[in-house]
């Protein structure tokens, strides 16, 4: 493992120094993954008293090493942690209360769990990682010779118990009378390896040269990989992802290193013998599912099971959701779901380490996980839960994917930001290049799309497939306003050009999507039509009849989809001027054939109002979500009130 320590200038206090070094150990994948590991410092501080009191700077419940800054360091006092390892009992929701009680700013984060045993650690600095390579060694037969084989007498071996006050109790008692100075470091059975010196230096240095020894422990053993034809069917990843839950992203990692682990003949046992680390089980569960011929069968096989283990466990719990977090799919690869892209994200981080531990280790004498109780205590300890409560979100689309066309602005940009701000990922598509780099969030993937070009519109749809794994929303947008002209006057190529676009295009992206939409727990299509359907004008008859079609085909889209349950609503904005179609050039005709001014045509509305791409897609987002539940079919004018509409 690569040392990554520089040079650095001096800082202003060993706060500053613990936040360099925990951020080097959070940049290694392989040490720590998504809030993994903690780390501390102790230091002197002079209280409102004058008082010199010594504190334990530990890392907060819910910060992530990778990032962490000072703010993310609980300060708590040293002496009290001390004193609480001497307990002979101490309840979880005891020692929170005690470490918070103890703490010197109330403001700050919930210590780590680890904090005591951080405390009772004598050396100013203490690292601790959940690294890759010792996590595999220890998940092995015999996995404790190993590594007495590795490190000798250098490391204290700790049988794994569980993480907080029992964990620390435990290696009070173990060091009682040891002289630390002899101690490389500690390895935690099944679990991780801590680290401590008095300079942070040397601390960070001890980790990366003991994590370095177990990894050339198993190179010697690691096989690459090699290149395999995967298969796709982007239909079954929608049903699987439909029999998992409706609001997940479905992430299928397709690489060969995914699918020369799916398609080993052992998976279903090697898979399912427990996660790499106790710690991983929030975000994965126990095992993942085994796919086969039938996977939405195996779905259902694996909730009943997981129902079972909890059952078999359980004591004071309330089951979580019983769903697998990832399903293993022999010949396609991976799926990793999640209710956001960063969740689904996080539990395919995990899977990639997992799977390259499993297969070292089954080359090391057999991979060996915890027990089924050792598993089950970690999972619904309330300590790990409350890490996924703090970022539980109840916004009314989340875990909704949709496709958003003519997305580089107006409505349909406002459409796409309003839809990820209120928890779907979404997939915008423009004919406009700029649309790949506009948005730059991971929940929103840009994609180039010629809407006059079936193909092209078919690519977009199955790349959202690809990506996420199925569809809920449509938001048929793209449109195009031609030059008014009379009928008399009308050109053939503004005519077909405005067919092409604002009817044959918005016919092509539901075709392409409703397979798919089909296959959603809740699916809407979000027609953006126009006030010139239900009260046309003279000179607009090219824009007019298209949209004219475009509500028809909504109507009667509508009638056929209901039975799958599938939504089909329009909306009919009016006099938008923050979009494309809108020009100086435009507004000005608009406004002079009316005999008004700009400004007097903009909110020329029974409500004197200003109707803005944002409104639009407020309406659009809301049509999309539980509000319309049950409305199908309706026509929903925005626009401040139109006589000639009314």
């Amino acid at each position: 493992m690569k040392n990554l320590w520089l040079t650095v200038s001096t800082f202003k206090n060993d706060l500053e120094l613990r936040v360099y070094s925990s951020r080097l150990l959070g940049q290694e994948s392989a040490l720590v993954l998504h809030g993994g590991g903690n780390t501390s410092v102790k230091v002197n501080r002079t209280n409102l008293f004058g008082e010199v009191e010594e504190i334990l700077y530990v890392k907060g419940s819910g910060w992530d090493l990778a990032t962490i800054e000072a703010a993310g360091f609980a300060p708590v006092k040293l002496d009290v942690l001390k004193k609480m390892v001497k307990l002979e009992q101490l309840s979880d929701s005891e020692m929170v209360n005690a470490q918070r009680a103890a703490m010197t700013n109330p403001s700050a984060p919930n210590p780590s769990v680890e904090a005591i045993l951080h405390a009772i650690i004598p050396f100013k600095y203490v690292d601790h990682t959940h690294a890759d390579a010792l996590v595999t060694i220890t998940n092995t037969e015999n996995g404790e010779e190993k590594i007495r084989q590795i490190y000798g007498n250098r490391v204290l071996i700790v049988p794994y118990v569980m993480a907080g006050f029992i964990l620390a109790k435990t290696i009070y008692e173990m060091t009682q009378g040891i002289d630390w100075g002899k101690l490389d470091g500690i390895i935690l059975m099944n679990h991780g390896i801590f680290t401590f010196a008095d300079d942070a230096k040397s601390s960070y240095d001890q980790m990366i040269n003991l994590v370095t020894e177990a990894e050339n422990y198993l190179q010697a053993v690691i096989t690459p990989s090699s290149p395999i034809e995967t298969k796709e069917d982007l239909l079954l990843l929608a049903r699987i992802r439909k029999s998992v839950s409706g609001a997940v992203i479905a992430k299928l990692d397709n690489t060969p290193k995914s699918v020369n682990f799916s398609n080993r003949p052992d998976v279903a046992s090697i898979a399912t013998r427990g996660p790499l680390t106790p710690d991983h089980v929030i975000r994965t569960k126990p095992i993942p599912a085994i796919l086969g011929k039938e996977p939405e069968k195996d779905i259902l096989h694996y909730i009943q099971a997981y129902k079972a283990y909890f059952e078999r466990n359980a004591k004071d719990h309330t089951i979580l959701n019983p769903a697998p977090c990832w399903a293993i799919w022999p010949g396609f690869g991976i799926i990793s779901f999640g209710s956001s892209v960063k969740n689904a994200n996080i539990v395919s981080d995990i899977k990639n380490h997992t799977i390259q531990a499993i297969q070292t280790a089954e080359l090391l004498g057999g991979w060996k996980a915890l027990s089924e109780s050792d598993i089950f205590k970690m999972e619904y300890w309330e300590l790990e839960q409350a890490k996924l409560l703090k970022g539980r979100s109840t916004l009314p689309l989340q875990g909704k994917i949709a496709l958003v066309t003519g997305a580089a602005s107006g409505i349909g940009r406002a459409c796409v930001e309003t839809l990820q701000t209120q928890g779907a990922t979404v997939v915008a598509v423009d004919i406009n290049p700029n649309i790949t780099t506009l948005f730059e969030k991971a929940e929103i993937l840009g994609l180039v799309c010629d809407m006059t070009n079936e193909e092209s519109i078919q690519n977009a749809v199955k790349t959202t497939i690809r990506h996420f794994g199925g569809l809920d929303i449509l938001i048929s947008n793209a449109g195009t306003f031609p030059p008014s002209e009379t009928c008399a006057n009308m050109t053939s190529k503004h005519w077909s050009k405005s067919l092409a676009i604002n009817l044959t295009s918005h016919q092509q992206v539901l075709h392409a999507a409703i397979p798919y939409l089909t296959l959603s727990n809740d699916a809407a299509v979000i027609m953006i039509a126009s006030k010139n359907v239900p009260a046309p004008g003279p000179g607009a008859s090219a824009y007019s009849v298209a949209k004219a079609g475009q509500m028809q085909l909504a109507r009667v889209a509508a009638l056929e989809l209901g039975e799958f349950g599938v939504r089909v609503n329009v909306i009919h904005p009016n006099a938008v001027f923050d979009t494309g179609i809108w020009t100086t050039e435009v507004l000005e005709k608009r406004a002079k054939h009316y005999g008004i001014s700009v400004e007097a045509y903009k909110t020329n509305n029974i409500l004197k109002t200003e109707v803005t791409s944002k409104d639009v897609a407020a309406l659009a987002c809301a049509m999309a979500g539980p509000v319309f539940a049950k409305t199908t079919g309706a026509q929903v004018p925005i626009d401040g009130g139109n006589d000639r509409v009314i």
